[in-house]
């Protein structure tokens, strides 16, 4: 386990005591049937068993730290690579010393900038492992480098030592990848969305309670606002916009009708611009503090959108769009929200299209729920007013 994560450790720790107590009950109800037990006492032993040798575990790993640290236990790697993949390998294991691998240098084309630790060419590996006590290759070579495997697995040969490969999703993946087995086959995913799962079901969640909370909270000025609509201008109260969400998947956005009707019956679909003509009065002052666009917490109920996620664009900008950008529809692999991290930042509305994705693709990588929450707090503490909404 040397090179293993903790968080997968906890988890086959938690698999293998959550067995072995359905296993234990298992034999008590079938060797002793007339005897009652306390589901309480079993609950306690099924969490202390997960405890105990979680503690045990890390005890044993903080006896390894201090061991390692002493130049005891310790293994001595090479890298073979270069870029980012061999760069990666170097920064993980700088910041995990208590693994015990200590970095004998790299093996590539030239020396890189900076470097104190280079070997040679990835071919010269054979001549490394005569010379050098090593215990471990890592493979990290470019994607562009992947038909010299071969010649370096055969300079290795036969020595006795660990070989570990590390791919170049660094320049192929486009969000979040991942690595899982399918029978026996290894499956590296190079686009996969961080919404999946447990995430999935905590960040529903997530919405559901906030949204609900927040329509509550915000019912007075909702009718307000609906009441200062229908007093200051013909027109329904609110306007149904067709927007692209999740998976390209189209749905009508809900917001406050801010503009005369049929506003872009002679324009077509355009972007707002300062002193929009088409704004009513009562109209420019919602859209100055972002209030007309209130209604989709109920988009967000519905789970059409959600409370934090990239701005949901009309499918007529997103054919533009994806023209000019080849990564534009990579937003598209989670909800829409109502904020997000592009528009805390000022990316909103008529801006650079090419920053917007650049922040959007940052936070689908980058997602976590203490990151919606920090949005969302970032959105109250900065208010609802933008100097792009208009």
């Amino acid at each position: 386990m040397r090179l293993g994560s903790h968080l997968s450790e906890w988890w086959d720790i938690t698999k293998a005591s959550s067995l072995g107590v359905v296993v234990l009950v298992a034999m008590m109800s079938f060797l002793f049937r007339g005897y009652d037990y306390s589901r309480a006492t079993i609950g306690i032993f099924w969490l202390a068993s997960i405890i105990g040798t979680t503690m045990s575990r890390v005890i044993f790993r903080e006896a390894l730290r201090v061991a390692r640290r002493r130049g005891y236990n310790l293994r001595y790697a090479v890298v073979v690579g270069s870029g980012e993949p061999a760069a990666e390998v170097f920064r993980v294991l700088r910041r995990r010393p208590d693994v015990g691998v200590r970095m004998l240098g790299r093996l590539g084309d030239k020396r890189e900038e900076g470097e104190t630790r280079w070997l040679g060419a990835p071919e010269d590996i054979r001549a490394v492992l005569d010379t050098h006590q090593v215990d471990i290759v890592i493979i990290a070579l470019p994607h562009a480098d992947y038909p010299r495997i071969g010649a370096i697995l055969d300079g290795i040969g036969d020595d006795p030592v660990a070989i570990h490969y590390v791919p170049d999703v660094f320049g192929l993946a486009s969000l979040r990848g991942g690595i899982e087995e399918f029978e026996t086959l290894p499956i590296i995913h190079l686009r996969e969305s961080p919404l999946y799962g447990w995430n999935r079901v905590l960040k529903r969640g997530f919405d559901v309670v906030v949204g609900a909370a927040a329509v509550v909270a915000a019912s007075p000025l909702l009718v307000a606002i609906a009441v200062g609509i229908r007093l200051t201008s013909r027109g329904p109260v609110l306007y149904r916009q067709e927007r692209m969400g999740l998976d390209g998947r189209r749905f009508a956005m809900l917001k406050f009708r801010s503009m005369v009707p049929d506003a872009e019956a002679t324009t077509g679909p355009r972007w707002a611009v300062p002193n929009d003509p088409r704004r009513t009065e009562f109209g420019a002052f919602l859209r100055r503090l972002s209030l007309d666009e209130l209604p989709q917490l109920f988009n967000v109920l519905r789970g059409e959108m959600s409370l934090v996620g990239p701005r949901p664009e009309r499918p007529s900008f997103v054919e533009e769009f994806r023209r000019r950008m080849p990564r534009y529809m990579l937003r598209h692999k989670v909800k829409a929200g109502i904020t997000g991290w592009a528009q805390i930042n000022g990316w909103r509305g008529n801006t650079s299209i090419e920053k917007r994705i650049e922040y959007d693709l940052y936070y689908i990588e980058r997602w976590s729920l203490g990151f919606d929450i920090k949005i969302l707090l970032q959105t109250i503490w900065l208010g609802f007013h933008n100097r792009n909404a208009y």
